[in-house]
């Protein structure tokens, strides 16, 4: 039920992302970026200085550095330690008891902190949009796009894709910025998302669309 060490594994190139069944393009004046649980707990799983690890926070790093500078909404997901049986519902069957309540565990990787005026949110379940604010916020801040990057692509990154897609908030995933459990898990939520409810992203095509 614990996660277990991941592999090194190449992430996918541009080259190799599925082509998404729809022409949306990502725009500045309408996105909003999701930095999804990048929590040392979630990271422990990765070798610190190989693939995907290493190159992912790179990239997410120029993402977000982008977005700051361009005034886009930012908003983090994050779990918190020690859950309550009865809170951790039916997670605890597939994953065990999750993260403790301590640094190592709950902080955010220090390269991508969260600055003034990033929005946390705390992390219940796959979605970033269940039982949190996420789809008012954006809404308040008139956004109807969500860039979303980060960790699981399979687990919490699919299912953060598909319920806004539910909600009519176009997703984008930024495809080398988000990593998984090994590489065919991350291209199987890729080819997913693509098929059914959003646009899979190279990095570099991300920093293009975001000028």
């Amino acid at each position: 039920m614990a996660l277990k060490p991941v592999a090194a594994y190449a992430l996918p190139a541009a080259g190799e992302l599925p082509a998404a069944r729809v022409s949306w393009r990502l725009q500045a004046a309408r996105a909003a970026l999701l930095v999804h649980d990048m929590q040392g707990y979630f990271l422990a799983v990765y070798q610190a200085h190989a693939a995907p690890l290493a190159p992912m926070l790179a990239r997410l790093k120029t993402v977000l550095d982008r977005c700051r500078l361009l005034d886009i909404p930012v908003f983090y997901t994050a779990q918190r330690g020690n859950q309550d049986r009865r809170d951790r519902g039916l997670q605890a069957d597939w994953w065990g008891p999750g993260m403790q309540a301590v640094p190592a565990h709950e902080a955010i990787v220090d390269v991508l902190a969260p600055a003034a005026g990033d929005q946390a949110l705390a992390k219940h379940r796959y979605s970033a949009f269940q039982r949190s604010n996420l789809a008012e916020l954006l809404r308040a801040r008139g956004r109807d796009q969500l860039l979303i990057t980060g960790v699981y692509a399979h687990l919490g990154i699919l299912a953060t894709a598909a319920e806004a897609f539910q909600r009519d908030i176009q997703p984008f995933v930024a495809a080398d910025a988000v990593a998984d459990l090994g590489r065919a898990e991350h291209d199987q939520a890729l080819a997913w998302i693509a098929a059914s409810c959003g646009v899979p992203m190279a990095t570099a095509a991300v920093l293009e669309a975001l000028q």
